[in-house]
C-alpha cells in the first residue's frame, strides 16, 4: 500500500471549508486546473467523490462531512507543531528539573535559585543529585537536565557549556586559629596540617603542584570528598582547608579566610547541558535563572 501524500490534507481542508474549486484555488494561490487535479488525487486516495455538483455549485458527500472536522484539526495540529517555540507560561509550568552538582553548590546557591524560580514558576521543582565523577552519560541520556563543572580538556566536546563565574582557591581556618593572626607566608601555609579534598581520594592536586617548585609540601592529615565536609572539619580543628572562594562563600561564614601566598591558576565554573535541550524554552529559562543567581551571588565577593 502506497503512503498517501500528506500535503493533500491542507488542500482537502481548504476545499471542504470553501466548497468551491475556484475559491480554494485562490486561497491556496493555485490555478483552477491545478486545484482540479488535486481534487482528482484526493478522490482517488479516499475512494470518495468528496464534492459533487448540485446545480451551479458543489456539495460535500457524507464522507466529506465526516472528514471535515477531523482534517481541520489535523491541519491545525500540524501547523502548531511547526511554529517557532513560544515562551513558556511560567505561572502554569509544571516540571521537575534535575541538576547534578558537587557538594557545596546546594548549600551556597540553591536557596537563592529556589526563591528565584518560585517567584516566577511556583509549580517547577528542582531535584539535585551528587556529582561523583565527570561522566556525562546522564546528560546524554536525559536523566539529568543540567550540571555544573570546571570545564577542562576532559569535558565532552558535544556538550553545550556556558560560564557562570570565575573562581580561585583560598585558605580557610577556624576563627581564632594562629594563622588568622598573621600575614600568612608560603612556609606558614605548608607547615600547618591540611585537609585534602578529592572525589577520587588523591593526595595531590593543583596546589601541591605549585608548592613543589618552592620545595614545600603539605602535610595532609585527612582527605574528604567535598568542600562542605572539609570546612566542617576546619571549623572544629586546627586543620587548614583550601577551597574555591566564590563556590563556598555561604559555607565559610564565621571562619577566617586568607589569600594563598602563592599563585594557583584560577578556573571557571560553568553549566553544561546536552544540545537537544538548547531550544527548549523552559530549559532556556532555567539556564537564565542559574546564570542570574550565580552572577548575583558571586558579585563583589
Amino acid at each position: 500500500m502506497s503512503t498517501p501524500d500528506l500535503n493533500l490534507l491542507v488542500t482537502l481542508d481548504v476545499l471542504l471549508a470553501e466548497g468551491s474549486v475556484a475559491r480554494a484555488a485562490r486561497r491556496l494561490q493555485l490555478s483552477p486546473s491545478a486545484m482540479s487535479r488535486a481534487l482528482a488525487r484526493l478522490r482517488e486516495t479516499t475512494g470518495d467523490p468528496l464534492l459533487v455538483r448540485a446545480g451551479r455549485g458543489l456539495v460535500p458527500t457524507p464522507r466529506a462531512l465526516e472528514l471535515r472536522e477531523q482534517v481541520s484539526q489535523l491541519v491545525q495540529d500540524a501547523q502548531a507543531a511547526l511554529r517557532p517555540v513560544q515562551a513558556p507560561d511560567l505561572g502554569r509550568l509544571s516540571r521537575t528539573f534535575t541538576l547534578r552538582t558537587r557538594e557545596g553548590f546546594v548549600e551556597n546557591f540553591a536557596g537563592d535559585l529556589i526563591a528565584r524560580i518560585g517567584a516566577q514558576a511556583p509549580y517547577v521543582r528542582l531535584r539535585f543529585v551528587d556529582k561523583a565523577d565527570k561522566d556525562s552519560t546522564a546528560l546524554r541520556e536525559g536523566t539529568v537536565d543540567l550540571e555544573t563543572a570546571v570545564v577542562d580538556k576532559d569535558t565532552r566536546p558535544e556538550l553545550r557549556t556556558q560560564a557562570l563565574f570565575g573562581d580561585r582557591f583560598i585558605g580557610v581556618v577556624r576563627s581564632g586559629h594562629p594563622l588568622s593572626q598573621v600575614a600568612v607566608t608560603a612556609a606558614d601555609y605548608a607547615a600547618g596540617g591540611h585537609i585534602g579534598i578529592s572525589l577520587r581520594g588523591l593526595d595531590h592536586g593543583p596546589i601541591d603542584q605549585v608548592l613543589a617548585p618552592l620545595n614545600l609540601t603539605r602535610d595532609i592529615a585527612i582527605t574528604v570528598p567535598g568542600f562542605s565536609t572539609a570546612l566542617g572539619l576546619a571549623r572544629s580543628s586546627d586543620l587548614i582547608a583550601s577551597v574555591p572562594e566564590r563556590y563556598t562563600a555561604s559555607l565559610r561564614v564565621g571562619m577566617h579566610s586568607f589569600a594563598l601566598p602563592f599563585e594557583v591558576p584560577a578556573f571557571t565554573i560553568a553549566m553544561l547541558w546536552h544540545p537537544r535541550m538548547d531550544a527548549d524554552p523552559a530549559h532556556r529559562w532555567l539556564r537564565g535563572c542559574l546564570r542570574e543567581v550565580c552572577g548575583r551571588k558571586t558579585a563583589g565577593i
